[in-house]
């Protein structure tokens, strides 16, 4: 059968839509059914079930109008009696469909635009369907494109077979973006969108640098580097973390590059985004001190339940220890995730001397001693009535200037202080309705109970009912800072393991666990530690970093 013109056409147009968007030739072809068949109910009614199938060898158009065989039709434009069915198909039953051909038809003006807005807007939804299905697995690529326009600020980037967009808080700051000008980014999100780009790319993401890293830096590339985390104030300055799983390599010398070739490179990139390079260690101390350069450190205190690290550094480093505007300590923090406090020399000794001011006072208070016994207790070490009270008797005779004797009243009077202060709190207690239960649970003390009780915990359900976090706290990190939340005994210097052991002796004897429950925990516990010390043999070297 010979092909007409208009035929050939139909399917010359379809080859060459199908090649312009880069989709399926069949795709188009069903573009075009489907605005052949929105013509046709325009002229047949649009409540006509019609059909319209393009043969893809000859380009030739049958179109049908499908009718539902049914008991009684009731609309003769969709439905088909049963008895009349039959005589069409003698095997036809209710809710087949029996096809009725129509003739071909000319398309009038409106019925040819209406059909050519099916097919662009088909094609259009195949088209975005591609470039979402190819880029979906490409998040967390680099990518390069050519900026296309940029609109308020955002910058339309042409990939090639697809359109991008970099939103204004992605860009790096005073970068200007000009039509034509080549541009690289990080892809962060692909997502289904009716309208506009779908891809979603970032010139500030902490990945960015590091994808740029790896793109110059073999040995990162190889895995013999590992980049550990990463801290960026976009156009101006970074952080970054590295180890070598190799002795042999410096992982910062291998970053830097010959002559600061390899970071130069990603430097120019970041429009001269300063970057520092850290060499990573499992000591937090020993990583902070690295993370705080240039600055030189003169002493950390490290707090790890509240995951916060008191560092002091000399009066003249301050500045440079924080960094205009508080920068060079944010990125340190954000680097390490430990919340850092800076201090100087002389902070941290005035602090010191209000501790020693406040322990000497709480001797002569409670001892009723002078000033200066109450200053030679805090000068000894002593923080606590406690320690004194319980404290071997010749830790404190041995002190200069004291004798058996008055250790012996000294550890009496602080004795009797901590019984005036027991029977106190057991009588607060008691008026809080606090069960004596409580007592039993190993490290639980009055002035605990009393806390507690003033909280709402007053039987050992209640308190089974906690969780480690409820007792002595938790930090969160928002905004990139970390907050500190206080749990109900915060105040009594109570670790996280104590506290998470509290709760199981109360969850033992309310009945909550077994013996045989924690037995077996431990021993899965035990299991998961070998399985994750095999991963974690690693050699690290602490050297000095490097900054560009």
């Amino acid at each position: 059968m010979a092909v007409s013109a208009n035929r050939l056409e139909l399917l010359q147009i379809a080859d060459a839509v199908a090649r312009e968007k880069s989709i399926d030739r069949e795709i188009v072809l069903t573009a075009m059914a489907d605005a052949i068949q929105k013509a046709a109910r325009s002229r047949y009614g649009s409540d006509t079930n019609i059909r319209a199938d393009i043969n893809p060898k000859t380009g030739e158009i049958h179109l049908q109008r499908l009718l539902e065989v049914v008991e009684e039709a009731e609309d003769y434009n969709t439905q088909i009696p049963l008895t009349l069915a039959l005589d069409r198909n003698p095997e036809a039953k209710i809710g087949d469909f029996i096809a009725d051909p129509l003739p071909p038809m000319d398309f009038g003006r409106i019925a040819a635009q209406s059909a050519k807005q099916v097919i662009v807007q088909k094609v259009r939804e195949a088209e975005r369907d591609q470039q979402f299905d190819e880029y979906k697995d490409r998040i967390g690529e680099i990518v390069n494109g050519t900026v296309k326009r940029v609109e308020y600020g955002n910058v339309i980037v042409d990939l090639g077979r697809g359109e991008a967009i970099i939103r204004r808080d992605e860009m790096i700051p005073r970068e200007v973006p000009r039509y034509g000008d080549r541009i690289r980014a990080y892809v962060y999100d692909v997502r289904r969108e009716q309208r506009g780009p779908q891809i979603f790319l970032s010139r500030t993401h902490p990945q960015f640098m590091v994808k740029l890293f790896t793109m110059e830096v073999p040995e990162i590339y190889d895995g013999i580097i590992t980049i550990k985390s990463v801290a960026r104030d976009p156009g101006s300055r970074a952080k970054i973390a590295v180890i070598s799983s190799d002795s042999s390599i410096d992982p910062v010398g291998a970053c830097v590059g010959m002559r600061g070739s390899r970071v130069q490179a990603v430097v120019g990139e970041l429009q001269g985004e300063k970057i520092d390079i850290i060499p990573w260690s499992e000591d937090p101390a020993s990583f902070i001190v690295n993370a705080l350069q240039p600055a030189e450190v003169a002493k950390v205190v490290l707090d790890e339940d509240a995951e916060r690290i008191d560092v002091v550094v000399p009066d003249e480093q301050l500045s440079l220890a924080i960094g205009r505007r508080g920068q060079n300590v944010r990125l340190a923090s954000q680097l390490t995730g430990w919340d850092i406090d800076i201090m100087t020399e002389n902070e941290e000794s005035e602090r010191r001397q209000k501790e020693f001011n406040e322990r000497s006072q709480l001797f002569m208070e409670a001892l009723d001693v002078d000033e200066m016994v109450g200053q030679v207790l805090a000068s000894e070490g002593f923080a606590q009535i406690e320690e004194v009270a319980y404290v071997e008797l010749d830790e404190i005779s041995s002190i200069e200037g004291f004798d058996e004797e008055t250790a012996e009243e000294i550890q009496t009077r602080a004795r009797e202080y901590l019984e005036r202060q027991e029977a106190e709190l057991d009588e607060k207690r008691r008026s809080l309705g606090v069960s004596d239960d409580l007592r039993q649970i190993d490290g639980m003390t009055l002035s605990m109970m009393v806390a507690l009780g003033e909280d709402g915990i007053k039987t050992m359900e209640d308190f089974a009912g906690c969780a480690a976090d409820d007792l002595v706290g938790w930090t969160e990190r928002q905004n990139g800072q970390t907050k500190r939340f206080d749990g109900i005994l915060s105040s009594f210097a109570l670790s996280r393991v104590e506290a998470e052991n509290m709760v199981v002796q109360a969850r033992l004897a309310a009945g909550w666990i077994t013996e045989e429950d924690l037995a077996a925990d431990a021993g899965t516990e035990e299991g998961e530690a070998e399985d994750g010390a095999e991963g974690d043999a690693t050699d690290s070297e602490d050297n000095g970093g490097a900054s560009v």
